[in-house]
């Protein structure tokens, strides 16, 4: 796993990561657990980053675009 990012500001995502070796995005939810999301380029990570909202970005984009798995 990554170094995590606390995201403090999202009510549902406590924390996010990236392994740009593996290009796999990691997500801890603060109910559910960490999810690791594999075959995210770099460019998709930078807008998760900027993303206002990061539960909105994992719905419409990681959830959509890429399969996540329960780390």
């Amino acid at each position: 796993m990554p170094e995590m990012i606390p995201t403090p500001e999202s009510s549902n995502v406590e924390a996010i990561g990236y392994d740009e070796r593996n290009e796999e995005v990691w997500v801890t939810f603060r109910t559910s657990g960490t999810y690791s999301y594999p075959g995210v380029p770099e460019h998709v990570w930078e807008q998760f980053q900027q993303a206002d909202s990061k539960g909105r970005f994992v719905n419409m984009v990681l959830k959509v675009d890429f399969v996540g798995n329960r780390a």
